[in-house]
C-alpha cells in the first residue's frame, strides 16, 4: 500500500475530528441557508409579481390562471341559452396574462385581495392588499394555507382565511383562522373567534368553533358567514360595529351575498360521498326560501356573482387540468356552462368609474 493510503487510513485525532464535524456543519448550514433564499425569490421574485400593464380594468373576468398560478383575466362570459352542459365560445380565447402569482384572489372596489402560500417547512400565507394597479399597498403574514379571500364592494373590507390544520372542508379534522381588515382605519381582526355568537337565540361558547367564508354587505357593516361547531355548520349574519353574529340556518358553508343584497348562494352538503357532498343553493334573503341551482357536481367553492343573475366557481378539471371554472344560473334554471379552462378564484371586476 502507499504512503499517500497509509497516511489516509490514518485516525483522526481528537482536534481533527471537531474540525472536520464543523466544516461539515457550516457547509451545510450555507446550503440550506442559500436553497430557503432561492425557495423565497422563486416564490417573490419578479415572476410572482404583476406585469406593469397588468392591472383591474374592466369589465372582465378575472382568475387564477392554474398552468402558472398567476392572475389572468379574459372577457366576461356571454349570455347562456340553456341547453346542454357546453363549453363557453370564448373559452380559452382571448386571455391575457401577467398577473401577480397568487393562491386564492379576489377583487372589488379597485382594490385585490392576493393570498400566497409562503416559502417554507411550516406552512404560512402572504395576505397582500393590492391597488388597481396591482401594486402592494400592505402584507400580513398568518400560519396556515390559503383557502378563502373576499373583498367588499366598496373595496374597504377585506377578509381571508386559512387552514390552520388539516387541508379539506370534507373532514372534521381542520381548523381554520378568518380575518377581517378594515382599510379605511387599518383595524386588523386577526381571528374572528372572539365574535359574540348567538345560536337559537343564546349566546354560545365552545372552543371548536370555527369561522370561514365571509362576504360582506354594501354598507361596509353587515356580513355573512360560516361557522362549525360540535360537527354542523351554520350561516351566521355578522355586525363589524357591534362585532356580533347570529345564527340564521344550519347546514349552510361558503355564503357569498348577490351584488342586490337579496341573495346568498352557498354550498350546501347533500350527501355523505366524500367524492360529492355538496351542491350550490341560493338562499332568498326576504324568503329564507332555498333553490338548489343547476350544477349537479359537488361544488368546493365559495361561488362568485358576476352579475345579479350569474355565478362562477371552480370544479376539479379535466385532461390534467388544476380546476376550471363553470357558470351557472342564479335562479336554478338554465344549465352549467365552462366559462375558464384552467382557472379558479373567480371574480368579476367593474370598469373603472372615469372609464364610463
Amino acid at each position: 500500500m502507499s504512503a499517500r493510503f497509509s497516511e489516509a487510513a490514518t485516525p483522526l485525532g481528537p482536534r481533527a475530528r471537531i474540525a472536520v464535524v464543523v466544516a461539515a456543519v457550516l457547509l451545510l448550514a450555507g446550503g440550506s441557508v442559500g436553497y430557503v433564499m432561492h425557495a423565497g425569490q422563486r416564490t417573490n421574485g419578479q415572476r410572482a409579481e404583476a406585469d406593469a400593464s397588468f392591472t383591474l380594468g374592466g369589465p372582465a373576468l378575472y382568475f387564477r390562471d392554474t398552468a402558472g398560478g398567476r392572475v389572468a383575466h379574459q372577457p366576461l362570459p356571454g349570455a347562456r341559452t340553456g341547453g346542454a352542459r357546453t363549453t363557453d365560445a370564448r373559452t380559452g380565447g382571448a386571455r391575457t396574462r401577467g398577473g401577480p402569482a397568487c393562491d386564492r384572489f379576489y377583487a372589488s372596489g379597485g382594490d385585490a385581495l392576493c393570498l400566497r402560500a409562503g416559502p417554507g417547512l411550516l406552512p404560512k400565507t402572504y395576505a397582500i392588499v393590492l391597488d388597481r394597479q396591482l401594486r402592494e399597498k400592505r402584507r400580513i403574514t398568518v400560519p396556515g394555507v390559503p383557502t378563502r379571500a373576499r373583498v367588499s364592494a366598496s373595496g374597504r373590507m377585506l377578509s381571508w382565511t386559512v387552514f390552520a390544520t388539516g387541508d379539506s372542508y370534507a373532514t372534521t379534522s381542520f381548523s381554520t383562522r378568518t380575518a377581517i381588515l378594515d382599510q379605511r382605519t387599518g383595524y386588523l381582526i386577526k381571528s374572528m373567534e372572539n365574535i359574540q355568537l348567538t345560536i337559537d337565540g343564546a349566546r354560545y361558547h365552545a372552543p371548536d368553533v370555527n369561522y370561514w367564508g365571509v362576504s360582506f354587505a354594501r354598507d361596509d357593516n353587515r356580513f355573512y358567514a360560516t361557522v362549525s361547531t360540535k360537527g354542523r355548520t351554520y350561516l351566521v349574519e355578522g355586525n363589524m360595529r357591534d362585532w356580533t353574529a347570529k345564527a340564521l340556518r344550519q347546514n349552510v358553508e361558503c355564503p357569498s351575498l348577490s351584488p342586490d343584497n337579496t341573495r346568498l348562494a352557498f354550498k350546501k352538503k347533500v350527501s355523505d360521498d366524500a367524492a360529492a357532498p355538496w351542491r350550490l343553493y341560493v338562499l332568498d334573503l326576504r324568503t329564507m326560501r332555498e333553490t338548489p341551482l343547476a350544477e349537479e357536481h359537488g361544488v368546493d367553492d365559495q361561488a362568485a356573482w358576476l352579475d345579479d343573475g350569474t355565478l362562477a366557481y371552480a370544479l376539479p378539471g379535466a385532461g390534467g387540468r388544476g380546476s376550471d371554472i363553470w357558470t351557472v344560473p342564479a335562479d336554478g334554471t338554465g344549465e352549467p356552462r365552462m366559462a375558464v379552462k384552467g382557472g379558479s378564484s373567480p371574480v368579476a371586476v367593474e370598469a373603472p368609474a372615469s372609464a364610463g
